[in-house]
């Protein structure tokens, strides 16, 4: 009897004590979200004024959306591994998906260079608003997807050192969390670009 009362204290006092770190993500990525739904409103306002060249959308942000999906599977799969508290597992996936995140950054940057060709650029008297929306845009989604690195770098060293059991998994929650966040968020952007070029 009293080994089940203090089992659940023990389980009310964690719940408790993260709590604080998923509503703080919460509310970094409402943020977050907010703050690209503005973009995308001031997108549309823009493109009304007459003065918009469209474009094509390079090949190269095709494979890296098609490479942010793979990882958010490989996350997924990550956080199952953490559950049953299989360590190597848990350290692959998470391995996997930092790498996966690393060549989506590596294959917007190859966009960026494919659009420079096309004549397509950032500022600068040859720049159009279509163009410069679109670095704006993935750039930003880069830099948040920056900090999704560091976080399952952080969580990927912690597997390795056994910090997480199939009981205290918060880390590699979290970094899922946000990293299907991001992967979602990059899916609205491209469909959004798609449509609306």
């Amino acid at each position: 009897m009293e080994a089940n009362i203090i089992e659940h204290t023990s389980d009310t006092s964690r719940e408790i004590r993260d709590r604080s770190p998923k509503m703080l993500l919460w509310i970094g990525m409402v943020s977050i979200g907010m703050m690209f739904a503005g973009l995308t409103s001031g997108y549309i306002v823009r493109r009304g004024s007459g003065t918009w060249i469209p474009f094509q959308i390079p090949f190269p942000f095709f494979i890296s959306t098609a490479i942010i999906l793979i990882s958010s599977i490989t996350m997924n799969m990550a956080l199952r591994a953490a559950k049953k508290g299989a360590y190597a597992n848990t350290s692959n996936y998470l391995l996997f998906t930092w790498i996966l995140g690393l060549a989506f950054g590596v294959f917007q940057f190859i966009g960026f260079k494919a659009m420079v060709s096309q004549g397509i650029f950032l500022v600068g008297t040859n720049s159009n608003a279509s163009g410069s929306y679109l670095y704006i845009l993935a750039l930003l989604h880069i830099g948040h997807l920056v900090g999704g690195l560091v976080a399952v770098g952080i969580a990927y060293v912690k597997s390795l050192l056994h910090k997480y059991s199939a009981e205290n998994f918060l880390g590699v929650k979290l970094c899922s969390t946000y990293w299907h966040f991001l992967d979602a968020l990059w899916v609205y952007l491209f469909i959004f670009m798609l449509l609306n070029r």
